[in-house]
């Protein structure tokens, strides 16, 4: 195992390295012609950017306004331009192996991709902080006396961090008030791994301001244990009054039941983790002819939650790929990575997310919060955005 680990780590810094060093040459001309001499100016930037998101994630805790804080924001944005650089020189290398007259001189690709990687972060930027409310009806096919409707909010990777701070959750929990839901979900991906972040900007208190009448649920992500120890996730939720499901439903109201599964990735981190159990033993002991609301972080194993009788299910984790193009491969990956599906009796509703993961760039999807509008009849009707 651990041979495998430091062949794996060995051939992922080869590529990563490659990619910056490949990027780093690509935009060589333009740098020499602004800096003439001092072009190691230039490449110290690419090392220190290339570096700073690697040596930021070797320590887990950052507080606000220390170095490994600014690493880990450097690095952030590092990757955007990491990846737009190999996408935007990638294309322009291919025009000029299709069109030798496309051969002009490098400076002025160079200017041509850097204006185009600038104009695609500011729209970037934009788009990950304009919010977009997206709501959804659905029916389910079981009445619940005295409870004709359910007016539900869901969001999912806010990815509480680094660049997802205090004013940020601010503007989500204002939205999330003027909605005026009678029950909020959280479908994983809350904390980004610093819990301490977390903590000292006093996030729970803006989580507290959110009072519906049925109360709020939450899963865990994969970032819960990819970057922290996902209990002090919990305690730090559970603190800010929000109730956490790993593996287990309650009964809300006596009238309808709230199912939260672990993360698929808790399989693989069994330092803090049991690993995720079947549904049929998750659900042991639930009404099935009752309302039954899934929260899963990844939208996968719907088989599964068909058989076991969900009526909704709601996830998060793809970003909807949050860089175009990779939106092609999440709609690859998962039978929806994003709006709503229906398969069978079970309806499956994934958000793109409010947050994002490193830089707080989107090129696909949107900031997003998802109001549902659930109905308690005989019929099954949806609709759209």
């Amino acid at each position: 195992m651990r041979r495998r680990f430091f062949v794996f780590f060995g051939l992922f810094l080869f590529l990563y390295g490659a990619v910056n060093y490949y990027i780093g040459m690509r935009f060589l001309a333009l740098a020499a012609a602004l800096l003439g001499p001092a072009t190691w100016i230039y490449w110290a930037v690419v090392v220190l950017g290339a570096g700073a998101s690697l040596a930021a994630r070797m320590r887990r805790r950052r507080s606000p306004g220390s170095i490994g804080f600014l690493a880990a924001t450097i690095g952030d944005y590092w990757l955007a331009f990491a990846f737009h650089g190999l996408l935007l020189w990638g294309l322009v290398d291919f025009i000029q192996l299709l069109i030798p007259l496309a051969r002009t001189d490098n400076v002025d690709w160079g200017l041509g991709v850097a204006s185009v990687m600038c104009a695609l972060f500011a729209h970037g930027y934009r788009r990950a902080h304009t919010v977009r409310i997206s709501r959804y009806n659905v029916a389910v096919n079981k009445r619940i006396a005295g409870l004709p409707s359910l007016r539900a909010v869901l969001v999912s990777d806010l990815h509480l961090g680094t660049t997802t701070n205090n004013a940020r959750l601010a503007v989500m929990v204002e939205h999330i008030v003027a909605l005026a839901p009678d029950i909020v979900f959280f479908a994983g991906d809350i904390i980004d791994g610093d819990i301490s972040a977390f903590a000292a900007e006093e996030l729970p208190r803006l989580l507290h301001r959110l009072v519906p009448r049925f109360g709020c649920y939450a899963v865990l992500g994969n970032h819960e244990y990819i970057g922290a120890n996902p209990r002090d996730a919990v305690r730090q939720l559970e603190s800010a009054g929000v109730t956490v499901l790993v593996d287990r439903w309650t009964h809300v109201n006596s009238q309808f039941y709230v199912v939260g599964r672990n993360d698929a990735y808790a399989s693989m981190r069994s330092k803090h983790s049991a690993g995720r159990r079947a549904l049929v033993a998750v659900m042991e002991g639930v009404d099935c002819t009752q309302p039954i609301i899934l929260l899963d972080h990844q939208p996968i194993a719907l088989r599964e939650a068909e058989q076991n009788g969900v009526d909704l299910m709601l996830s998060g984790h793809t970003h909807h790929g949050q860089f175009f193009p990779n939106q092609f491969l999440t709609k690859r990956m998962y039978a929806v990575d994003w709006g709503y599906l229906r398969q069978g009796v079970l309806q499956v509703i994934v958000s793109c997310g409010f947050g994002t993961w490193g830089p707080p760039i989107r090129t696909s999807g949107y900031s997003e919060i998802v109001e549902v509008n659930v109905s308690f009849r005989a019929s099954v009707y949806r609709s759209g955005l």
